[in-house]
Order: structure tokens, then C-alpha cells, then sequence
């Protein structure tokens, strides 16, 4: 049975609970944990949701709007995600984990949506967590394509729930977008090689009806190596 590293957050129950559902076992860690000695323990990593990353981190000026996550996230996530990338261990990215992911392999981040994108859709719709905000287009022949595909309406749509008020911008090294919202927010990228995929939404709230639950069990087959 695999072992996932999960990233500290405030809403741990539902990443545990699909990781678990998935067919693997989770690995405790904190911010204080030695970022190479978790990759070392590790056979994958789930980065989660949280608070914007200090925009210092990408050349930028705190926006009006800015959140900050928890102390030690920033520099913890990041450092996991480098030492991960270097082992060739499986990543995967979720909302603002995506962002992480983008902001450790040399991107940027849209900082506001609603005062950064015209016409933007609403992004953060909070409440019911597994609310369907918008739409997803996702890239034929993509990683997320082939995993989602018994999933996607007309073989390339896929509704999503959605808590974000940020996205990435540049690309980090390696990344391709796969999947963009109608308003053309990214809300998808990957990374050719060992499995390294990033979602905008939130997949893990909706362990109890599976509709994303091949992302999960996709990423843990491709932990077991």
C-alpha cells in the first residue's frame, strides 16, 4: 500500500478520506518536518487548499485582497514540491496546492480574479463545499482527459465546485495547461513524466458520490510505482 504525504490544512477530513478511499495510507507530516526527509518516506504527495502564497515568492506586490496561509506553509510546500520534483515522486495539486506547484517550478499567480479577469465567472462560491460553480474544458489527450473520461460530458466538459479567488498565470517550468473554465482561468496543468497533476477545484469534497475519484485512484497507481 502506497504512502501519501498530505500537506497540513484546515480542512484535513476530506483529503484524508479519498486518499484512504483510493487505496493508500497517509504519512502525518507538519511545517516543521524536514522537506527531504519527507519526500524520503513518501511514495506520493497531495498538496491542499489554504491561503494565498506571499507574492514575494513570485516578484510580486501583496494585492489588496491578499490572505496569507498559515505560518511555514509557503516555504514548507514549496521545498516539498522541489524535492519531490527532483526524486521523480508523484504529485498531486489541489486548489491553492496547484498554485504552490506552479509557484515552486518558477510561474507566477493571477492575484484577484474578479479585478484581474475580465468577465470572469464567480470563483469562490464557499458554501455548499460541493456547490457546482462552473464548468471545466478539458484537453484531449491530457493525463486529466483519460482519467476523467467516463466522467466528461461530450468528452471534454466536466462540472466543478469552486473556492479560489487567485489562479496561475505563467506557467511554471514544465507545465501545460489541460483544463480552463469558460471565462479562461486555468483550472488544470500537468507535467510530462512521473505523475504531477494540479486542479483548481476541489475534488476531495466529493469523496462520498466519486465523481472525481479517478483522479485519486489514478494518482495512487501511480504511487505504487
Amino acid at each position: 500500500m502506497p504512502t501519501i504525504a498530505i500537506t497540513p490544512c484546515r480542512q484535513m477530513s476530506d483529503y484524508l478520506e479519498s486518499i484512504k478511499r483510493a487505496g493508500a495510507s497517509v504519512l502525518d507530516v507538519s511545517v516543521d518536518d524536514d522537506p527531504a526527509t519527507v519526500v524520503a518516506r513518501m511514495d506520493g504527495l497531495v498538496l491542499t487548499g489554504g491561503g494565498d502564497i506571499a507574492p514575494a515568492l513570485y516578484g510580486a506586490v501583496p494585492h489588496a485582497t491578499y490572505a496569507a496561509a498559515e505560518a511555514g506553509r509557503d516555504a514548507f510546500e514549496i521545498a516539498l514540491v522541489r524535492a519531490a520534483t527532483e526524486a521523480g515522486k508523484p504529485i498531486f495539486a489541489i486548489c491553492r496546492g496547484l498554485q504552490v506547484l506552479n509557484v515552486a517550478l518558477g510561474g507566477d499567480l493571477v492575484q484577484d480574479i474578479p479585478t484581474e479577469v475580465n468577465g470572469a465567472l464567480n470563483h469562490d462560491l464557499r458554501e455548499p463545499r460541493f456547490a457546482i460553480a462552473h464548468e471545466v474544458w478539458a484537453s484531449k489527450g491530457s493525463r486529466l482527459s483519460a482519467l476523467m473520461l467516463e466522467k466528461l460530458e461530450d468528452a471534454e466538459n466536466c462540472p466543478v465546485n469552486s473556492r479560489h479567488h487567485q489562479a496561475v498565470h505563467h506557467l511554471g517550468e514544465g507545465l501545460e495547461v489541460v483544463a480552463t473554465a469558460p471565462d479562461g482561468v486555468i483550472e488544470a496543468v500537468e507535467r510530462a513524466g512521473p505523475f504531477c497533476l494540479g486542479v483548481q477545484w476541489h475534488p476531495e469534497n466529493f469523496w462520498r458520490t466519486g465523481e472525481f475519484r479517478p483522479l485519486f485512484e489514478g494518482f495512487v497507481d501511480a504511487c505504487r510505482g
